[in-house]
């Protein structure tokens, strides 16, 4: 026998007891037979119950089904209505008059309670229920998965223009293959993972990431105009500056870093780098050497230089003035 305590019965207390109960017994059971609660079913049926979604992706996870009982209809699970009578009787009503001041505290305790409950010698059967669990079945018992279930969420959702998918509950964007822009898809995620569901059929999955406007981005999935976006980089726009000269490298560098969104500065640093289809790199290499005296960089700064042809205007040495020494002049020594 397996017993604990939750906070309710809504669906997380549900799957994470069920998780705790095969983990206890060492492996999962062939049959779930739940009451017709909200967390199992969605909607009770003498014949055909409709299964709650959550409930049936934990059944594919373990490799059992669910089989509800009937509404109004104990004698379904008569075994375990009686277990429920004795576990009453055996255990919570030794530690009826117990304060526990944490659910995690009450639970210890029924598990201290529950090994002797489990050890207690029968005497129909002239042995404990543990004994008989090992004996006759713990054999029948199917071997767990690597990964314990977690519980998932469903959400829908449009692809959009760029090929992404929005989570809402974090603010991330999600890439899914381009030819589904514009389709109605189906989110199934947990703690971990994330995944893209297109009638059925899985179209996408990533690791779940929380930083707010975050993209997570799979190159594959991507249309080839995008693609080459992708390729953007600081280092990629540092190799095509140093061609031109180290002075233009030192201004693109400088002028990403200055971007609070990094693809704005990838957009201007194309066009300085283009400007070489109208202007010799040399002429380049200056303007962006004039430029670096500026305080905030940017493509237009550039192109006006160039236009304007101040990179070719010859620096008049400035005159420096000196004042002459004279008689008004006094040291230190005049002052106190």
């Amino acid at each position: 026998t397996f017993i604990e305590a939750t906070r309710s019965q809504q669906r997380e207390d549900f799957i994470g007891s069920i998780n705790h109960c095969f983990q206890f017994l060492g492996g999962s059971t062939k049959a779930i037979v739940p009451d017709n609660l909200k967390s199992a079913v969605s909607k009770a049926s003498k014949y055909e119950p409709i299964l709650n979604k959550t409930l049936k992706d934990l059944a594919l996870h373990y490799g059992c089904v669910i089989n509800p009982t009937r509404s109004y209809s104990p004698q379904d699970k008569a075994m375990v209505e009686g277990a429920v009578r004795l576990v009453y009787q055996r255990i919570f009503f030794p530690i009826r008059n117990m304060t526990f001041f944490s659910l995690d505290e009450l639970n210890r305790q029924l598990q201290k309670e529950l090994v002797t409950y489990n050890d207690y010698l029968m005497v129909t059967y002239q042995a404990s229920r543990r004994k008989l669990f090992v004996e006759l079945e713990e054999q029948y018992l199917q071997s767990l998965p690597p990964d314990t279930y977690q519980l998932k969420h469903y959400k829908r959702a449009k692809v959009q223009k760029m090929g992404y998918i929005y989570l809402s509950d974090t603010k991330n964007y999600y890439s899914v293959p381009y030819r589904y822009v514009g389709k109605q898809v189906e989110l199934q995620y947990n703690q971990e993972t994330i995944e893209v569901y297109c009638q059925s059929d899985r179209i996408a999955s990533h690791k779940r990431v929380f930083r707010p406007g975050q993209y997570v981005t799979i190159k594959e999935h991507m249309s080839s105009t995008h693609q080459f976006y992708n390729d953007w980089s600081p280092e990629y726009f540092a190799v095509l500056a140093n061609n031109i000269g180290p002075k233009t490298g030192e201004y693109i560098a400088l002028l990403i870093e200055q971007q609070d969104y990094p693809e704005t500065g990838y957009k201007q640093a194309l066009g300085i780098l283009s400007l070489k289809k109208a202007f010799e790199k040399h002429r380049i290499e200056k303007a962006c050497a004039i430029a670096l005296t500026h305080e905030r960089c940017s493509y237009r700064t550039i192109k006006r230089i160039l236009e304007n042809n101040m990179d070719k205007a010859v620096a008049v040495p400035v005159q420096q003035i000196f004042i002459p020494i004279h008689r008004n002049l006094r040291g230190p020594k005049a002052y106190n």
